[in-house]
């Protein structure tokens, strides 16, 4: 057997597609054009990237992108002030603060000072407790588009036992509570969990958000699974390069599941076209218009 491989970056352009539609239409009917801020203190080359691209991804999209581009030199004190002047513009409807932040910044005090209703990471502590009860509110990006990957295979999931392996806040956690509200019976699962292979095995959706390459291996996943790979990780390779691979060695992986999704091309595309739908709902939600 040889698994479906979930075409992410497919997926995310139709729904990128959807989106640059649903803001021309919010701009028809109510004159309104989202905007999304992302912060960027100083130079890490990835965080360079990721913000370049969710720039050119918020301006294919309709909207109106803002980048503040500040110096690792930026305090703390500097770094909320412009977080509330973002806060306090109506022409922002997203704030992304890109992380990892400096070591003298203490993150969660920046995260927990953005407005939650312009949370469009939904890290803010209100937006985790509107999930966690099931109330409407903003969804960290990267569990939403695992969900659409997932749902990509099989629309049905009550039912169905899902691992996560990974306890974040940004993806673990997050992905049991989408889990749990579409009906799957939810296992999180990390590295204080007893013989972790036996209980992947017994997952007919398996999700690996550890930060460790390649350690999810074949002999982990039930035959027929879906298996959603949320590790980016780079790893030597020939000739002094580098490569990027997950968490799941896709090999061995791809031999037993149903549907995996590759690294790259599979959860990656997803969580900045759900950055995009989160910036879109946000500017809706803000002005009472409806979803």
């Amino acid at each position: 057997m040889t698994a479906r491989q979930i075409d992410g970056k497919q997926i995310a352009a139709d729904l990128r597609a959807a989106i640059a539609l649903g803001v021309d239409e919010l701009e028809e009917a109510h004159r309104v054009t989202p905007g999304l801020a992302v912060v960027l203190v100083g130079e890490d080359p990835a965080s360079q990237v990721y913000v370049r691209n969710k720039g050119k991804a918020t301006l294919e999209a309709g909207m109106k992108s803002f980048e503040h581009k500040l110096p690792a030199t930026t305090t703390q004190a500097e770094l909320l002030e412009i977080v509330q002047r973002l806060n306090a513009d109506d022409s922002i409807d997203g704030i992304l603060v890109q992380l990892p932040l400096p070591k003298h910044i203490d993150a969660s005090a920046v995260l927990d000072a953005i407005h939650p209703d312009k949370d469009v990471d939904g890290f803010h502590p209100i937006n985790a407790g509107r999930l966690a009860i099931g109330r409407p509110g903003l969804v960290p990006c990267t569990p939403s588009g695992s969900m659409r990957l997932i749902r990509s295979v099989e629309p049905k999931l009550a039912g169905k036992h899902a691992v996560v392996i990974g306890r974040s806040n940004i993806v673990g956690k997050p992905m049991g509570q989408l889990l749990l509200a579409a009906d799957c019976t939810v296992t999180i699962a990390h590295s204080k969990t007893a013989d972790l292979p036996a209980m992947a095995r017994q997952a007919d959706i398996l999700i690996a958000a550890v930060g460790r390459p390649e350690m999810v291996t074949g002999d982990w996943v039930k035959q027929g699974a879906i298996v959603i790979d949320v590790g980016i990780n780079r790893v030597p390779a020939a000739e002094g390069k580098t490569k990027l691979v997950g968490d799941v060695q896709y090999a061995s992986a791809a031999a037993k599941a149903g549907a995996i999704t590759p690294v790259p091309g599979g959860v990656g595309p997803m969580t900045i076209a759900c950055l995009l739908e989160n910036t879109l709902r946000a500017a809706k939600l803000r002005r009472g218009i409806k979803l």
